[in-house]
């Protein structure tokens, strides 16, 4: 472990030329073999994983609990999926669209590339769970607090076997409290944390985020803390659990709103595109659809008006400073969007080219995936899938200069990989593999 605890370190340097690193990790992407034995996954890990020989036994679904295991995935870190026979993870069946031939929704293959898929009955397979526990370094789960303990899963349960072993729950509220023994779900935890009291129109109703963003930023503090645990563990030589929930993870998303109520009584309110503190900085309508831009200083504020033509509006007293522009909000917000309906949001991107201000349109996803940047630090990847061909994915947002962090292997179909881990990981052999199959405890 020390090897990786040297990698890791080395993996914090990251270099300035992100397009050319990019670039290198595209263009090496198929040059390498796998070179780590213990590596269940034929993809190429190597020694530039930083989590190269680190193995999770995943026991998550849905969003928050499979985007960690696959950002440690794409870090190259052996993850184990373990799914309902004959079910697997929810989102599997969140649809549609889903692919023609094996039939997962393209819900599923967002959070779950990398990864192996055994499907164990957890209830009827115990002792097989247990076995498998004892060959990880990590285990995450997202079940509701005390479902595991029943199953003899628990960290308390499995500490004893496994001393080192990191232990990472991720629940909607937390291991205790009045709400501990409540399902967890993005837009309830939302709902309760306050992130839907401030978006939205101010005069519409709390409005949902896009994307279940608790539930990915839950994943990102789980995937941070397991990371530092693993550091830990090499000092003091034992493993220990986290806990990590959707309603905290939530509260701390509030940031500034938060801390305007803690430290000064400023309930929030909603503000549709626009800044409670900053204007102009909010999305208005063009000719052709809608452009985001924000004048973060006054010298900025002085540019976009000489841009637009309208110079003297930066000398107006009324529009002077950002406080007076926060004072005159609707006023300088009605001027500024009466001349930029006047033309096209690609006819303003020209006009402000090189502006000191920030400036970008609101792009469709069809536009977000056709735009010359994203197709040229190649973000998007395509993977061969066993029974569609291929996939497509966001591939990761991250590059080191030194590390390797990547994209290998297609989302698993359910069970694809149950054979081969037990046989390999486990030493278990045709007949017994079969035996288990037919009890029906393995798929």
């Amino acid at each position: 472990m020390a090897m990786w605890l040297q990698r890791l370190r080395l993996s914090c340097a990251v270099g300035a030329a992100r397009q050319s690193l990019r670039s290198f990790a595209a263009a090496s992407e198929n040059k390498n073999s796998n070179s780590n034995n213990n590596n269940l996954d034929a993809s190429p890990i190597d020694e530039r994983h930083p989590l190269r020989g680190v193995r999770i036994l995943d026991l998550t679904r849905i969003i928050a609990g499979p985007y960690c295991t696959m950002v440690l995935a794409d870090l190259g870190a052996e993850v184990i999926k373990v799914e309902r026979p004959h079910f697997g993870d929810e989102a599997r069946k969140w649809g549609p669209p889903f692919l023609e031939k094996s039939g997962d929704a393209a819900y599923f293959l967002a959070p779950n590339r990398n990864k192996q898929s055994v499907c164990i009955d957890m209830k009827r397979g115990r002792d097989l769970m247990q076995q498998l526990v004892s060959k990880c370094d990590v285990l995450v789960e997202n079940y509701v607090p005390g479902t595991l303990e029943r199953y003899g899963l628990g960290y308390e349960q499995l500490r004893e076997a496994n001393p080192r072993l990191i232990y990472c729950t991720i629940s909607g509220y937390g291991s205790v409290g009045p709400y501990a023994k409540r399902p967890g779900y993005d837009v309830i935890a939302s709902s309760m944390g306050g992130l839907l009291h401030i978006t939205g129109q101010p005069d519409g109703p709390p409005s949902k985020v896009g994307v279940a963003v608790t539930d990915v930023a839950t994943g990102l503090y789980a995937h941070g803390a397991i990371l530092a645990a693993l550091l830990q563990r090499e000092r003091t030589q034992r493993g220990q659990k986290i806990d990590v929930d959707l309603l905290s993870t939530c509260c701390s998303l509030l940031i500034n709103v938060a801390s305007n109520y803690l430290n000064a009584g400023t309930e929030a309110k909603r503000w549709g595109t626009a800044h409670s503190s900053i204007v102009p900085y909010q999305s208005f309508k063009t000719a052709d659809g809608y452009l985001t831009l924000g004048a973060g200083s006054d010298a900025q504020f002085v540019e976009l008006c000489s841009r637009l033509n309208i110079e003297p509006i930066a000398l107006d007293a009324k529009f002077k400073t950002n406080k007076d522009r926060v004072k005159n909000r609707e006023e300088l917000v009605n001027l500024l969007a009466k001349i930029l309906a006047s033309d096209s949001s690609r006819n303003w991107m020209r006009l402000f080219e090189g502006a000191s201000f920030v400036v970008g349109p609101v792009n469709s996803i069809r536009e977000v995936f056709e735009d010359e940047h994203i197709q040229a630090i190649g973000l998007v990847k395509t993977l061969p899938h066993p029974r569609d061909g291929s996939v497509k994915v966001v591939g990761p947002p991250v590059v080191y200069s030194e590390a390797r962090n990547d994209a290998r292997t297609a989302p698993p179909m359910l069970g694809e990989h149950t054979d081969k881990v037990l046989a390999n990981l486990l030493g278990y052999g045709a007949e017994q593999i079969a035996e288990l199959r037919s009890k029906g405890i393995i798929q």
